[in-house]
């Protein structure tokens, strides 16, 4: 028995009823205290403070007021009537009162949408409507868009946030095919999708996992006490959030889930061995003692690991990673805490109902679980050979892995976001709403429009390729030159090149500012910090299209910007920003961690089981089953063609800290009876019976729990369950033959090592 396990148990077992007691009060506590649990739904607070996507975005902010656009869309088939504009501009003005809209622009901000609703006259306007086609009115001039900018005081308060965007909603909701689209609106929605999935899925995937373990063991209490560990380490947890000011982020929904993984695996291996010893005709008090006296160290060995493994997602650059992590290493943790306090007082409580049951059938996983052992003895070597030639096939997909960065995807297809963005992206051009800051550090004169103009011209030039064939890439380029050109009767490149061309040019812009106001500050600024001036320029381009087109079209902007507008002296140059921007790299930035952090908990996991086995080689042989499956899995995604999301971006991870539990729990009971001298044979059939029949219940119990992950409205959860799932079904095979292949084939060599026990 492991120095300090009898005592410790002995002591759990006495002291069960206070601890109990304990228990029930801190969960009150938390309780309380996690009322003020809130989401974080800031985009810049998915971004590590050093990233260098954040400082441009910010000088946005700070020049320009808030970049988050939302687009009120509807059809309208009388537009360029005196009717149509006049309902165009009553519209705009129920949106522009909305609290939390900074501006709402329409076509009847311009000189056009005024003269036909003051004259009732239609005049051939032909060079606004051009400037304003795929920003607030579509091609086909009939499809209606106003532009309403948060104001970014409002857009700290996400519940404000979330309350004007649903205004927004609302009087969209009253007009012809009216909807909403943009990219807070993305945000908005799937945070609600989090707040309703976050307790709900936690709740099903609990019951759903302890109706399999009713039914494994057929005793209501032993279906109690998982569950009552997992609402004490939840709750707990989030009190503990609360308490710290940390808030929810966009994958938190996990959360519950990741608790529910930790608590009912560790319950149920201390079932199993309650109940051989009660078997063993211990009396109850007495086979919970030895119960916790045997698997106290492995148990807290297996939560140290899942700590390890979850807490390495701390060192992640993406915001809802990190403190992903943060949430689920503490819940991890208090899930020891939980079943400290509360299994001996529940299992012991009373007589009703006592003992877990035997399994239906179990008699046939034990034959078959022998039947395991005695071929892994026979073939070890032919079955590690067709092991590693399956997984080596199946990791060669990983090249082609990619990467989903069109944030629609995170919805179903049947979703309002989805048609909506459907419906602009085919009618109003595009939705992916994104800027160019161009310094101005010598003043708005002729050789900065003329820069301007050209940089604009190869903008307009840059291609995609699609299906179709080669497409803009962008599908709106707007600038102070272009508003210049549709509203002056010189064009700005002539006021630029003409003699008087600056004094021109500043008599155009105060024109400007003095008739569309709301464009000239959007499209001119300065940045309060050092009081530099920027020129933006505002572009538009499809949000719906695969990774590597997107990726193209940002680096080509990037590209272009910075041959166009290198540093100047102050340092300025050309800057390429925006929540298209950011969404599109926020993936990224998953996917590169998401390797490093894998790396941290691989070599953190096998320096503690070196340490705790007292054997680099086992430690290392017990990562490998628990890494194969995680390496299977995403190379299968590459081979099938499907791409990363932020839910998949996590599994590595999280998965080696959920699996190796197993392992720990296996390689224990191994080396339990070579200890006591029995042979590698032997061991082998014990730990396939004892640790290896738990492994089992648990993984079923667990893969039926997460299977209600993949019922959310939040794509990246479901990936992360069913992933999740495969995982855990690849690690029980892992741990049941890979293994115990490992183990026969290095067994003399293991036999000479330090016994783990005292």
């Amino acid at each position: 028995m492991p120095p300090g396990a009898g005592w410790l148990a002995a002591w759990l077992v006495r002291w069960r009823v206070p601890l109990a007691s304990v228990a029930l009060l801190l969960v009150v506590a938390a309780v309380d205290q996690a009322r003020r649990l809130e989401f974080s739904q800031s985009i810049a607070s998915m971004f590590d403070r050093a990233d260098p996507a954040l400082p441009p975005y910010e000088r946005l902010a700070r020049t320009f007021g808030s970049s988050e656009l939302v687009l009120a869309v509807y059809d309208d088939a009388e537009l360029f009537t005196p009717a149509g504009l006049e309902r165009l501009r009553g519209v705009t003005a129920r949106l522009a009162e909305i609290p939390g809209v900074a501006s709402a622009t329409s076509l009847t901000e311009t000189p056009l949408g005024r003269r036909i609703i003051d004259t009732e006259t239609l005049p051939m306007a032909g060079r606004v409507v051009e400037l304003m086609e795929g920003y607030v009115v579509g091609a086909d001039h009939r499809t209606v868009g106003i532009a309403c900018v948060l104001a970014v005081s409002w857009a700290e308060n996400e519940a404000t946030r979330d309350d004007t965007i649903d205004q927004i909603r609302s009087v969209m909701a009253e007009l012809p095919a009216g909807l909403v689209a943009g990219e807070p609106v993305m945000v908005r929605d799937g945070f609600a999708m989090l707040r309703r999935d976050g307790n709900l899925l936690g709740t099903a995937a609990g019951l759903l996992a302890g109706g399999v373990i009713l039914v494994l063991f057929r005793s209501v209490r032993w279906v109690v006490v998982p569950l009552a560990v997992v609402v004490m380490a939840l709750w707990t947890t989030r009190g503990v959030l609360a308490l710290a000011g940390v808030k929810l982020t966009m994958v938190s929904t996990m959360l519950s889930a990741m608790i529910t993984v930790v608590g009912i695996a560790t319950v149920t291996h201390l079932i199993v061995e309650y109940r051989r010893q009660r078997e063993a005709g211990r009396e109850p008090a007495v086979a919970m003692q030895h119960t916790f006296a045997r698997l106290l160290w492995p148990v807290a060995g297996a939560i140290a690991t899942d700590m390890i493994g979850f807490g390495s997602l701390i060192a992640s650059r993406v915001g809802p990673v990190h403190d992903f992590g943060i949430m689920t290493a503490l819940g991890a943790g208090l899930v020891l805490v939980a079943v400290l306090l509360l299994v001996p007082f529940l299992a012991l409580a009373g007589r009703f109902d006592a003992d877990p049951q035997r399994v239906l059938g179990e008699g046939a996983l034990e034959h078959l679980l022998d039947r395991v052992v005695q071929r892994i003895v026979a073939r070890p070597r032919t079955i590690l050979l067709t092991t590693g030639v399956i997984v080596v096939v199946a990791v060669s997909g990983m090249a082609r892995l990619t990467v989903e960065t069109d944030f629609t995807k995170n919805f179903r297809d049947s979703s309002p976001i989805v048609s909506a963005y459907d419906r602009v992206e085919t009618k109003l051009g595009g939705a992916g709403v994104w800027d160019v800051l161009v310094p101005a550090s010598n003043g708005i004169d002729g050789t900065l429009l003329t820069s301007l103009a050209l940089f604009e011209e190869k903008l307009r030039g840059l291609v995609v390729d699609t299906p179709e064939g080669p497409q803009p890439a962008l599908t709106k380029v707007l600038s102070l030159v272009d508003v210049i050109d549709a509203v002056s009767p010189v064009p700005a490149r002539e006021l630029a090149s003409s003699s008087a061309g600056n004094w021109l040019l500043g008599q155009a812009i105060t024109g400007l500012r003095g008739q569309l106001p709301q464009l000239a500050s959007a499209l001119v600024g300065e940045d309060p910090n050092d009081g530099s001036t920027w020129l933006r320029v505002m572009l538009r381009a499809r949000e719906r299209q695969p990774a590597e087109a997107k990726r193209k079209v940002i680096e080509d902007v990037r590209r272009l910007a910075l041959e166009s507008f290198p540093a100047n002296l102050d340092g300025h140059r050309g800057e390429v920003t925006g929540f298209f921007v950011l969404l599109a790299q926020l993936v990224e930035r998953m996917i590169t961690d998401q390797w490093f952090t894998f790396g941290l908990a691989a070599v953190g996991i096998f320096t503690m089981l070196s340490i705790a086995f007292r054997s680099p080689v086992l430690g290392g042989l017990t990562l490998v089953p628990n890494a194969l499956p995680i390496f299977f899995v995403l190379g299968i995604l590459g081979w099938l063609g499907q791409p990363i999301n932020m839910g998949t971006a996590m599994i590595a991870a999280v998965s080696m800290g959920l699996s190796v539990d197993s392992s720990i729990h296996y390689v224990t009971a191994f080396r339990r009876r070579r200890d006591a001298g029995h042979s590698v044979d032997v061991a082998l059939s014990v730990a396939h019976q004892t640790a290896g029949r738990a492994i089992v219940f648990s993984t079923l119990a667990l893969v039926v729990g997460f299977l209600a992950l993949c019922t959310s409205g939040f794509i990246p959860t479901v990936s992360f369950g069913a992933l999740s799932c495969l995982t855990l079904a690849g690690g029980l095979v892992g741990n049941l033959v890979v293994l115990p292949v490992l183990l026969s084939l290095v067994g003399g060599a293991e036999a000479e090592l330090p016994a783990i026990d005292q």
